[in-house]
């Protein structure tokens, strides 16, 4: 039968009416990102000390040292600066193109409705500063430079976010990431096409073709890293030889190598070999586990998990320790200050992204395209909306690429102020908008919007136990199925002081027989035997059509016929909305999604790590109002 879509450990809609619980994957990057950018301003301190002091000549000498590589007669040869921006930059655009592709296929850009604001405001927030920037530099050398305003620092903008923005802003992060990742898209296709040298036509030819093994190794759905690596690898140095940035070879390889949810089935194999490895710990055991758990997890996602440490880590701060380094002595800074490159780029960033991306997402939401994420207000999108003028990283690649010393420092000095001046607009933003607006957070609720009724709720356990977990579940989510183990393993060690509670969460648009499932569960409760039923629509995950639904009614001795009837009852029906109305004003999106003492629980729920969850939820509750 038809699978739905699963992301980690969860199922997740594909409808819009549901609202977020962010993805483990998702939250890592997150994570890296913004850790990032704080070694990314050190080392863009560093450089900016480094090249005003009275070393700067060894900074100078440092990024101007030659380096090559040469297989016989075949070599590449470049200064230390152009093996980071034309090179190490590329791995950079290569993870942003595996999120993208991710993203695409299992992540939030596959709800094309919920794409449509953070694609307008993408585009505007590229269009507008490139057409403030020319306002202001309409003509000359200085004109070309346009690009420098285009792109976002995307671990930047994380970054003064989490400095600036409101405490809680996980949903108002998704949307920015989401623009992010079309601003990139756009720079680097700008890169690509306009701050290219003269194409070279073979090697290009070459480039495409191997863009056709990168498709083909996706079509066939090779498992294994390496051939992708090769293969990207080899279209870097095709694409340079052509002419064109490297950056265009890293995004469109992260593009095409593939992203997908783990299969059931894989999944299940997997552990069959852990256990094998388990029970005999032989090096062949161990090996076989070890490609069995790889085959699980799809070649972009394994990759990014490899990645992401080594750009945001390593390649971005060296980015930006080559290239943040202006000599600002001798009255460089006064005359930067006084050219309107400076002001262009600045206008661009701090003027053009706000009135681009904030009055793009605005006029998109007005307009019906689409509507902002639940718990982001309209004044959080403008402070959002100011902290992506800051470029930095795209800015400073495309200023590099512009063959005028004069340009680059005036602009980097640009890139710079406008940093510091977005960064502190997007602050003043987020204040306004939590004193006028009253927008004090930008995340999905996290409390239980329904308080647990032991009149209404189904409840295993003492009705007054001092611990209380809540599942939202689908009866055809085989993540559910698996987390009934875990429950039954929660009850056996808390015994009487667990009480667990299921509430309806199905998702007919990936799993097609969950509602039917859902109202069979309230039909048999209807007969005083809902946990068995529950039980056996578990048991039975493959077989939730009408007949094996009736099929199950009679094996437990209910009265079939009344039974039928419930099936078609609206009012029973309508229980299952209620269900389905709390989860979205509770925050749950996916399947399963627990509770615990009334706050919605993230990450892992093996176990021990609900079991650790709800003895803290009792401390809570003995030590403050924090849990119902």
């Amino acid at each position: 039968m038809r699978r739905g879509r699963h992301r980690g450990d969860t199922t997740r809609p594909r409808r819009t009416e549901l609202v977020a619980q962010v993805g483990g994957p998702l939250r890592r990057y997150l994570r890296t990102e913004a850790g990032g950018a704080g070694l990314m301003l050190a080392a863009a301190l560093v450089a900016l000390v480094w090249a005003n002091s009275p070393w700067s000549a060894s900074y100078e000498a440092l990024w101007h040292l030659e380096a090559g590589v040469r297989v016989g007669g075949a070599g590449l040869e470049m200064d230390l600066k152009h093996w980071v921006d034309d090179a190490l930059m590329v791995l950079f655009f290569f993870v942003i193109g595996l999120e993208v592709a991710r993203e695409l296929s299992v992540g939030e850009l596959t709800q094309r409705r919920r794409v449509v604001v953070p694609l307008v405001a993408g585009v505007a927030g590229v269009v507008v500063p490139a057409l403030v920037y020319l306002a202001v530099n309409p003509s000359g050398p200085a004109a070309a430079g346009w690009g420098a305003v285009i792109g976002t620092d995307t671990a930047f903008l994380l970054g003064a976010l989490a400095l600036v923005g409101p405490r809680t802003a996980t949903q108002l992060r998704i949307f920015l990431l989401t623009l992010t990742v079309i601003d990139d898209v756009v720079a680097v296709t700008v890169i690509g096409v306009v701050y290219s040298d003269e194409p070279r036509v073979l090697p290009l030819l070459g480039a495409v073709a191997l863009l056709g093994v990168l498709v083909l190794l996706a079509r066939v759905r090779a498992w294994r890293a390496w051939p992708y690596v090769v293969v990207t690898v080899a279209l870097w140095s095709a694409v340079v030889a052509g002419g064109v940035h490297g950056a265009i070879a890293g995004m469109l390889a992260g593009l095409l190598i593939p992203a997908r949810t783990p299969e059931r089935s894989t999944v299940e194999g997997a552990a069959r070999l852990v256990r094998a490895f388990r029970q005999s710990p032989l090096p062949s055991a161990g090996r076989t586990a070890q490609q069995g758990l790889a085959r699980a997890v799809s070649v972009n996602e394994r990759l990014q998990v490899v990645l992401h440490p080594w750009t945001s880590y390593v390649v971005v701060p060296l980015f930006a320790l080559a290239n943040a380094g202006v000599d600002l002595r001798g009255g460089a800074l006064e005359e930067a200050l006084r050219s309107p490159v400076t002001w262009g780029v600045v206008a661009g960033l701090v003027g053009g992204k706000v009135l681009g991306v904030g009055g793009g997402a605005l006029l998109a939401v007005r307009a019906g395209l689409g509507r902002l994420p639940q718990g982001v207000g309209p004044g959080q999108v403008v402070g959002g909306a100011a902290l992506s003028g800051i470029g930095f990283t795209v800015s400073l690649l495309i200023i590099g690429l512009v063959d005028d010393q004069d340009f680059r420092e005036a602009a980097t000095v640009g890139v710079l102020l406008a940093a510091v001046l977005a960064t502190a607009l997007g602050g003043l933003a987020f204040r306004l908008a939590a004193r006028l607006l009253g927008e004090r957070t930008a995340d999905l609720p996290v409390r239980l919007s329904l308080p647990v009724d032991p009149a209404r709720d189904h409840v295993r356990g003492r009705a007054d136990a001092p611990m209380t977990l809540v599942e939202y579940l689908d009866f055809e989510c085989p993540f559910c199925a698996r987390a009934t183990g875990v429950t039954t393993e929660l009850r056996a060690e808390l015994g009487d002081d667990l009480r667990y509670v299921v509430r309806h969460l199905p998702l007919p648009d990936v799993h097609p027989h969950a509602e039917l499932a859902a109202v069979a569960a309230e039909a048999a409760a209807a007969q005083g035997r809902f946990w068995e039923m529950h039980d056996l629509l578990f048991a039975h995950q493959d077989e939730l059509e009408l007949p094996d639904l009736l099929g199950y009614a009679g094996r437990l001795g209910l009265d079939v016929e009344r039974f039928a009837r419930d099936l078609d009852d609206d009012d029973v029906a309508a229980r299952v909305r209620e269900d389905v109305a709390s989860a979205e004003a509770s925050g749950a999106r996916g399947t399963p999604t627990f509770f615990v003492g009334g706050r919605r629980h993230r990450g892992p729920y093996d176990a021990a790590t609900l079991a650790a969850e709800l003895r803290a939820s009792v401390a809570r509750t003995h030590h403050g109002p924090d849990a119902r």
